[in-house]
């Protein structure tokens, strides 16, 4: 597998791509019109010189003319050459040893003044370079033609100097580029730099710390929101799950203890077949509190983990509500608490999960309702979601207890000497959230207690 590149790598990378294509672009055009320019010079100058040659030709005549083309010393520099060729296109003159760098037949036809310049050749020669233009005059009624070869070497080198000048210049604006790419990119991902650090100071007895929005630039200021809210989340986690390790453990070692502490005591000496048929007996329903708390801790687990399939039907949740409540009937007979059921209405959800959310708060209510109090089951559909609400007028819970109700093994304070596992309420709730929904609980101390489940339809 390909080591993925850094940011740094591509920004720098990236950053000098661009500037190279700039940088040779604007170089380019530049010599583009340097080049274009040069050459333009060199055709005015050319025409220029077309055109005085053509008013010499024509004031002093062929012979005085050719007296002067010749008058060049052999082996001088010229940056013209030039030749006169009769109408039989014999040469009359030129300039010394022309004939050998450039002979009559390379030129270009003859043609006016105005239109040899549309005609030009360029003709290369014994490591020169020449533009080649031909024109024709007429002194004294005669036709003659005029070869000129203008000498243009020198622009060709100027030309391959500014080349490597252009060269040099791209690869050291190149250079420069990738130095400056380097340097802006670091300092522009420091803050990365440091916001790394800073994390990995945090460890899991620090996740009270936070980043801090303030002075961290603007684009990076979402993303320490979102560590400092993660950090949140995760110390809230790491303490609830500490507050919840140490209630199993206190949960767990009840009932272990009583089932050790009196087997130990039955064991000192020995007992009758009732005491040790009392002690089985008292192991047993410890077991079986164990047994409940077991899956009911399973059954939130799965919960949490990957969200338990449902099997949702329609049925009457009047007649399913009775149905529960006739089979708590006997313990509220017990303790001369009276159920009575409410409301009529078809939902849709888990019968079995359904039937275990109401129980478990008929449970609860049941156990905080004093003798003689009353627990009232209501059902009733508004819009298109269906609430059940189960009341009583038992103790209450305070107002700062409520948020944490739902929690696992939690407990107020007036129910510690309950015999309950603080799990009830945690598995309604991962009921109703199982059908997409929600609960919520209502109470006054010394009024009673309300618990609202809200069941969508589909």
């Amino acid at each position: 597998m390909n080591k993925p590149r850094s940011i740094a790598f591509q920004l720098i990378l990236l950053f000098t791509l661009a500037a190279a294509l700039l940088l040779a672009c604007g170089l380019g055009v530049f010599y583009s019109i340097v080049v274009r320019h040069a050459f333009a010079e060199d055709n005015a100058v050319l025409a220029d010189k077309m055109f005085a040659l053509s008013a010499d030709l024509r004031e002093n005549g062929p012979g005085n003319f050719a007296e002067e083309v010749t008058a060049h010393r052999a082996g001088q520099h010229t940056p013209y050459w030039i030749r006169i060729l009769d109408s039989q296109g014999r040469a009359i003159a030129e300039t010394p040893q022309m004939d050998r760098s450039i002979p009559t037949q390379i030129f270009p036809a003859g043609r006016e003044p105005a239109e040899a310049l549309r005609t030009r050749r360029d003709y290369r020669s014994s490591g020169k370079r020449f533009s080649l233009v031909a024109f024709n005059e007429h002194p004294g009624g005669k036709v003659y033609t005029l070869q000129l070869a203008q000498d243009r070497s020198s622009d060709e080198q100027v030309e391959r100097n500014f080349a490597l000048l252009f060269i040099a210049v791209l690869f050291g604006g190149v250079v420069a580029s990738a130095l400056i790419a380097i340097i802006v990119t670091r300092r522009g991902l420091r803050p990365l730099r440091e916001m790394t650090e800073s994390l990995s100071r945090i460890g899991p007895d620090q996740l009270k710390q936070r980043i801090g929005s303030t002075g961290w630039p603007r684009e990076l200021q979402p993303l320490v929101t979102a560590f400092d809210e993660m950090l949140k989340r995760l110390d809230d986690s790491f303490t609830r799950l500490s507050q919840f390790s140490a209630d199993l453990a206190h949960e767990l070692r009840t009932p272990i203890a009583n089932m050790l502490g009196e087997a130990q005591v039955t064991l000192t000496r020995d007992r009758t077949a009732a005491d040790y048929r009392e002690t089985i007996e008292s192991s047993v329903a410890e077991c079986e509190r164990l047994s409940r708390i077991v899956d009911n801790l399973l059954f939130v687990a799965r919960v949490d983990a990957a969200g338990e399939p449902i099997a949702r039907k329609w049925f009457d949740a009047r007649a399913a509500v009775e149905k529960i409540a006739e089979f708590y009937q006997t313990v509220a007979d017990d303790h001369h608490v009276t159920i009575t059921c409410s409301g009529n209405g078809q939902i849709c959800a888990d019968p079995d999960l359904f039937e275990r959310a109401v129980g478990n708060l008929l449970d609860n209510a049941l156990r905080f309702t004093a003798e003689h109090g009353s627990i009232r089951v209501a059902v009733s559909k508004h819009n298109s979601d269906f609430e059940v609400r189960v009341s009583d007028n038992g103790c209450g819970i305070a107002a700062e207890h409520l948020p944490r109700v739902f929690d696992r093994f939690y407990r107020a304070e007036s129910s510690r000497s309950s015999d309950g596992a603080g799990l009830g309420l945690a598995l309604v709730k991962s009921i109703v959230d199982l059908h997409g929904g929600s609960a919520v609980m209502e109470s006054n101390v010394g009024r009673g207690t309300t618990v609202k489940m809200i069941f969508p339809s589909l």
